[in-house]
């Protein structure tokens, strides 16, 4: 066997001209179709319009040209086997030993800001998946190529021996294969977004390579790092690294962890994470006194934590920062100053996320389970003064109300059992995952100490009875916030009405499992 002939037909044509040339000097015959048709011929490219191989015009506006017997049958027919060949010589066809083909930007298309239905149905290829399905499903004697990527290799191994060998076609054809259910999976999601349906009877999704990673959470774990095709910025999957060594399977979870909390933020904020869980969190006038607030929370757990800033990190801020081990510092920007101090630490990350926005949209999260996948909305919802419930004699203060929010948006972020103690505009505790709530309010409130007089309680779930609030009283805590809906309600009010404790129900829970 040996590759007499080619299809080429991409719409990313970047290298194509190069790698056609060095075909044509290999005798190989090149059929080509539209724009990559006329591109080949303006470089001299000796070339047959597919026209020539069917003998029929390309119709509607381009939408009909490769779906003809002769491409096809090209493609698909069996070399070894006679009666194949009988056919293929009765009917005058010839085969096609090389399918190089790339699909319309159907991606690209959707991702413009303004792009309209009808231009997003016209960029979905239709013949164009069709080659590469026939031609990957023969391909113990057809070689496809749908990456640019791959140009160079197949074109040293037909060099070398006339053809490529099977192990690479069966290579190309997994990727061939990667490649058009990535396509028709975008394709099924956009087209469900139009329909509004949430949870369909299939779901099929997609993600690309963002980097392979050393590990997982455990060395003898294998990872990898993904984003969806149209990950919006403003995420990790976006990020721009400035400085330090790769992440870590780790650091991936941790620092989008820290950056879902600080976008709850309008206000300047930091918060610090360390283990998906925040150890600290700051706001104030400037990002400065935040991070101030968010390192006084808790000094000894943030350090080797990751941090995240929802304003730009200055000179004497980064000066701070770079007074302890951090691994992390994510950050919409950073003056030219302070990535001076920061990157004189060899070790910590930059990472530069670009505009942070506060806007929150509910998207599918995924878990994996063992077996399949449990599929939710991401917890989008953002509490306001106006949804809160004063369920005790006492309303709290204007002071309270502020610190109670402040600690609702921490709490939210926090593996339940959670507990946050708030006061000043920085977590002073934080109890999170135990296996009862009145555990968690025990090791915010130990953590606190005496910054827990005068302070506010979040809870991101109802109180199964009143432990919690006379831990809270004892303590000295004055005001609370917690979802309410427990059978033992009442019993909580009247714990807290008799301590003089503000309680407001918010009537919404942030379970984080």
């Amino acid at each position: 066997m040996a590759i007499r002939r080619a299809l080429i037909s991409v719409s990313d044509k970047s290298g194509i001209v190069e790698f056609a040339k060095e075909l044509s000097k290999l005798g190989v015959e090149i059929i080509s179709t539209g724009g990559t048709h006329s591109l080949l011929q303006q470089n001299d490219v000796p070339v047959v319009g597919i026209s020539e191989v069917t003998g029929f015009p390309e119709i509607l506006d381009g939408r009909v040209k490769t779906l003809h017997p002769a491409v096809h049958s090209g493609l698909l027919a069996i070399r070894d086997s006679e009666e194949h060949q009988a056919a293929m010589k009765e009917l005058g066809l010839d085969y096609i030993d090389l399918v190089i083909v790339n699909l319309y930007p159907f991606a690209a298309t959707i991702a413009k800001p303004d792009v309209t239905y009808e231009d997003a149905i016209e960029n979905i290829d239709i013949g164009g998946p069709t080659m590469l399905r026939s031609a990957a499903k023969n391909h113990a004697f057809v070689t496809v190529v749908v990456d640019a990527a791959d140009y160079a290799a197949v074109l040293e191994e037909i060099k070398a021996g006339g053809d490529t060998t099977l192990e690479t076609r069966k290579r190309l054809t997994a990727k061939v294969f990667r490649h058009t259910a990535a396509y028709d999976a975008l394709i099924a999601d956009y087209m469900t977004k139009q329909t509004g349906e949430p949870l369909p009877e299939k779901l099929t999704v997609t993600y690309e390579k963002v980097q392979d990673l050393r590990y997982g959470e455990n060395p003898h774990q294998k990872a990898a790092f993904y984003r969806k095709p149209l990950a919006p910025a403003g995420n990790i999957t976006t990020a721009e690294q400035l400085h330090g060594k790769e992440l870590s399977y780790n650091n991936i979870n941790d620092a989008n962890t820290a950056l879902q909390i600080v976008k709850e933020f309008n206000e300047p904020a930091v918060v610090a994470v360390k283990h998906m869980n925040p150890c600290g969190v700051g706001i104030g006038t400037d990002i400065h006194e935040a991070y101030q607030k968010a390192y006084a929370a808790d000094p000894v757990s943030i350090f080797g934590g990751i941090v995240a800033a929802n304003r730009t990190v200055g000179k004497e801020t980064a000066q701070l920062m770079s007074e302890i081990f951090l691994e992390i510092i994510i950050a919409p920007d950073y003056t030219a100053e302070a990535l001076d101090i920061l990157k004189q630490k060899k070790n910590i990350r930059l990472l530069q996320i670009g505009a942070i926005s506060g806007e929150k949209k509910a998207e599918p999260f995924i878990t994996s389970v063992e077996g399949g996948m449990l599929v939710q909305d991401s917890d989008a919802y953002q509490l306001t003064e106006a949804d809160l419930k004063v369920v005790t004699e006492r309303q709290p203060t204007e002071a309270e109300l502020k610190q109670l929010l402040f600690a609702w948006k921490v709490v939210k972020h926090v593996k339940s059992n959670a507990i946050a103690l708030a006061a000043d505009d920085m977590t002073i505790g934080v109890g999170a995952g135990q296996m009862n709530r009145v555990g968690a309010a025990k090791i915010a409130i130990e953590q606190a100490g005496e910054k827990a007089k005068g302070a506010v309680l979040a809870s991101d779930a109802f109180f199964p009875m009143g432990d919690t609030l006379e831990l809270a009283a004892k303590a000295g805590i004055t005001a609370v916030i917690q979802p309410g809906g427990s059978i033992k309600d009442e019993e909580s009010i009247r714990v807290a009405n008799e301590n003089g404790i503000a309680m407001v129900m918010t009537g919404v829970r942030h379970f984080k499992h």
